[in-house]
């Protein structure tokens, strides 16, 4: 028989469903719970949120800013991989996950916690992002996921829960849609989202304008992996895309997502890619870019895979140091320059106006022991072909 559970730590944001679990668990389990919220850029007023969770029922909050942690540990090493799941999408809120889960078990323990919760429901990925983590970090912590444990169904459910306990949220009726939102991106899913054919509201956006609303004259920036891109970006309405993605637990969903900043790093790193890694380990990481994308996505940011394969990514981007001129336009990035200390681009090799060391006469050979292997193929299927009668 398990132990009881005594002390608990909630990943808690002060929403409508954080809430209703802080509640049900000090109900449900007779235990402590302490609010943890982490701050990862969220743009919510975190002003008054101790006050709101200890009426709701909590022994203690902890607030913490995360943000440069967020940045520094998981936003930029995920960008040296090229990470993108499934062509679309930049993993802003799957990356946000294993942050939270990790800083969550430290309190656990410097609270003497025996267990964590979560808010994430039975059918998404987030579920599983927080779990891994815990498994990996701390697996003699007990995991209370309440979603996969309560008998309410849904927004509806919450709402009457909170009413019937005083609980302080806004909520008073079926938001058309959810939002997530973090430094690095704001994810929107859920309501009438989930029929697939419908488009998104004009007005649900909160850091791009409509491209076509966009400023009809382009701006060039200079980006050198320091500048503030959100709201730069935002202006000209870059980084929107509408995906229906694969979930991990094997269902299909529709996700819009507004990555701005995340969407010129991207180009930007590109840029001073092509210059400074070699041909063959660009196309090696490049090949390895789905299998560590799908490691973002499902949860295995700690997973000892994701670790190897992040030591090779590092030392390939080493020599990635540049800086890459963009030039922004109506929902577009387009890379107009690019340069870098360590470029391995030599134009007097590439030029046609002169030799620069490369003898063009070297290419014959090349391309001869290149073809070798079609042209013996070639004359032996010639010799089974049946003669002409």
């Amino acid at each position: 028989m398990a132990a009881p559970v005594r002390r608990i730590v909630l990943a808690y944001s002060g929403g409508l469903d954080t809430s209703v679990i802080l509640r049900w668990l000090v109900e449900r389990y007779r235990a402590e719970v302490v609010a943890f919220c982490a701050d990862l850029g969220q743009a919510e007023e975190l002003a008054g949120l101790e006050e709101k969770a200890r009426l709701t029922g909590a022994t203690k909050t902890i607030v913490e800013d995360l943000r440069e942690e967020f940045v520094r540990d998981f936003v930029f090493p995920m960008f040296r991989a090229g990470a993108i799941y499934e062509n679309q999408y930049l993993l802003g809120t799957s990356i946000a996950r294993p942050l939270i889960a990790k800083r969550q078990v430290e309190v656990a323990r410097r609270e003497r916690a025996d267990a964590v919760a979560h808010g994430a429901t039975g059918k998404g990925n987030d579920q599983v992002r927080f779990e891994l983590t815990y498994a990996a970090l701390a697996p003699e912590l007990t995991v209370i996921a309440p979603w996969r444990e309560w008998d309410m169904k849904g927004r509806a459910d919450l709402i009457a829960y909170a009413e019937q306990h005083r609980i302080p949220v806004a909520a008073t009726a079926e938001k058309p849609y959810s939002s997530d939102r973090n430094l690095l991106h704001v994810s929107y899913e859920g309501g009438l989202l989930e029929d697939p054919w419908r488009a998104p509201y004009d007005d649900m956006f909160q850091l791009t304008v409509a491209p076509e609303r966009a400023p009809d004259r382009a701006e060039e920036i200079e980006v050198d992996l320091d500048a503030r891109l959100n709201a730069l970006a935002g202006a000209h309405g870059v980084g929107r895309v509408d995906v229906v993605e694969n979930r991990y637990v094997g269902l299909k969903s529709r996700g819009v997502y507004e990555t701005p900043g995340g969407t010129v790093l991207r180009a930007a790193f590109q840029a001073v890619e092509s210059l400074t890694l070699d041909r063959e380990v660009l196309h090696l990481r490049d090949a390895l870019v789905p299998r560590y994308a799908e490691m973002v996505y499902y949860g295995y940011w700690f997973a000892p895979e994701r670790v190897m394969l992040q030591a090779a990514i590092d030392e390939a981007a080493r020599a990635v140091t540049g800086t890459a001129r963009l030039r922004l336009y109506r929902g577009s990035v387009r890379v107009v320059g690019r340069k870098a200390p360590r470029s391995l681009y030599d134009p007097k090799l590439v030029s046609f106006d002169e030799a620069g060391g490369y003898r063009q006469e070297d290419a014959g050979g090349f391309i001869r022991l290149s073809g070798l292997r079609l042209r013996i193929r070639a004359l032996v299927e010639r010799t089974r072909q049946p003669s002409a009668k």
